[in-house]
């Protein structure tokens, strides 16, 4: 018997209440029975013990309707049949981002000339719906962010505006009653209260921003002390847009696979958080950050990429697994900061970390070391940049969502390759 299948015995007789074997719902199926288990445990089919606890019974209209849908490829196979769980967890059908050797496109319009054009609000409106909708501005209903302020309000004076969000989300849905109704209408009004409560929720570093306008202006408020001139929001609202999503990064595929379940967009944005909180995707401009800041220290790249190359450690900021150039982000982020006196320390330190690499290895600019430079130049605290990212891409995560609402629910379960001790063990 293969590892992984189930029972010993596989008898070929229907049971007296209808349900048919093991053995003849596999022949129906065309599969093996090792198959037939792993549909079982991905939820594509139902199965119950056999009288006598010896084998398992099948709904014969439920393997009917599994044969008439096309059965799915095997666990181990990349991809089956169109529709199946195997196909849909390699490839995930998605409109809203193309990525390209060089470019990315949200619902085929290049983001980067969405970002030059638009505000954030308007650019997720756009990823949403397919629509643009100029001059629109998000808005915290007054009981979900009070709910937000108190829980986030709640954490020790130490805690990052990341640990605040992922409190501040659940004090959210705690406050909408209609979290539930997972209709499209709903959906968005649940996203378009969500991430100005989000932003608002952040305890201001200065002067708190009032009224009800652009979100970038709110969260500049509640990253730092520093007043913004014109020019500095523009950078921040363009990271907004640009970052809003980049197909299944691993927060997003985290964020279907919660909406794969039928969770309410709040518990689908926690999800998203959740995978964010690593070095190797939220994290990275925070690495950024330290070496740009080392880097004006200590007045030269040199030293600092040297320690980085001695320790084995990839440079902050540098190289895209996607783009063979330059992060297309970064180079508008990087071409609007020049236009921020403030900024022009930081990017020289960015420039020098770029040139210095490029003696021995081909790396571009990416977003992060962008944002590194947004936010050492702005006196914006380490964390910055992931709070601009997550913000951001709560819009994206919620676009993924009402696509995965609209897919068959649980497709994406996929089937592990077990190699645990082989059964039956004894009991310990």
């Amino acid at each position: 018997m293969a590892e992984g299948s189930a029972d010993p015995v596989i008898t070929g007789v229907d049971s007296g209440d209808g349900r048919i074997s093991t053995r003849e719902a596999a022949r129906r199926l065309g599969v093996k029975p090792e198959t037939l288990y792993a549909y079982v445990s991905r939820g594509l089919l139902g199965s119950r013990r056999a009288v006598g606890g010896r084998g398992s019974t099948f709904d014969p209209a439920e393997v009917a309707a599994l044969a008439r849908r096309g059965r799915p490829g095997p666990p181990e196979s990349p991809a089956g049949p169109a529709g199946g769980v195997a196909a849909g967890w390699a490839q995930v059908r998605t409109g809203i981002t193309l990525i390209d050797p060089d470019r990315y496109y949200f619902r085929g319009v290049d983001a980067v000339a969405l970002a030059e054009a638009y505000a954030y609000e308007e650019v997720a409106e756009w990823l949403w719906t397919g629509v643009l909708r100029r001059g629109v501005r998000f808005t915290a209903p007054p009981q979900q962010l009070a709910a937000a302020r108190r829980a986030a309000g709640s954490l020790s004076a130490d805690c990052g505006p990341m640990d605040r969000l992922r409190i501040a989300v659940i004090a959210a849905a705690t406050a909408d009653p209609l979290r539930f109704d997972l209709s499209q209408e709903a959906v968005l009004g649940s996203a378009r209260s969500l991430i100005p409560t989000l932003v608002d929720a952040l305890p201001p570093a200065g002067v708190p921003h009032r009224g009800g306008g652009p979100l970038a202006a709110r969260l500049w408020s509640r990253l730092t002390v520093r007043a913004p001139d014109e020019a500095s929001l523009r950078v921040l609202d363009a990271a907004l847009a640009l970052l809003i999503d980049h197909d299944l990064a691993a927060s997003t595929l985290a964020a279907r696979v919660a909406a794969s379940a039928r969770a309410h967009p709040y518990a689908v944005v926690s999800a998203g958080l959740g995978a964010l909180d690593g070095p190797l995707h939220g994290q990275a401009s925070a690495l950024a950050h330290r070496m740009l800041a080392e880097v004006l220290e200590r007045g030269s790249a040199g030293p600092v990429v040297a320690e980085h190359q001695r320790a084995g450690q990839l440079i902050p900021g540098l190289g895209h697994r996607v783009y063979r150039g330059e992060d297309p982000r970064a180079r508008l982020l990087l071409t609007l900061l020049g236009r921020v006196p403030a900024a022009a320390d930081a990017l020289a330190a960015a420039r020098d970390v770029v040139a210095t690499t490029a003696r021995h290895s081909p790396l571009h600019a990416n977003v992060d070391l962008a944002l590194g430079v947004l936010s050492v130049s702005s006196g914006m605290p380490v964390e910055a940049g992931e709070t601009v990212f997550a913000v951001a891409r709560t819009a994206g995560w919620i676009a993924h969502a009402l696509e995965e609402y609209g897919e068959r629910p649980l497709r994406m379960r996929p089937s592990g390759s077990y190699d645990g001790p082989r059964p039956d063990q004894p009991l310990p």
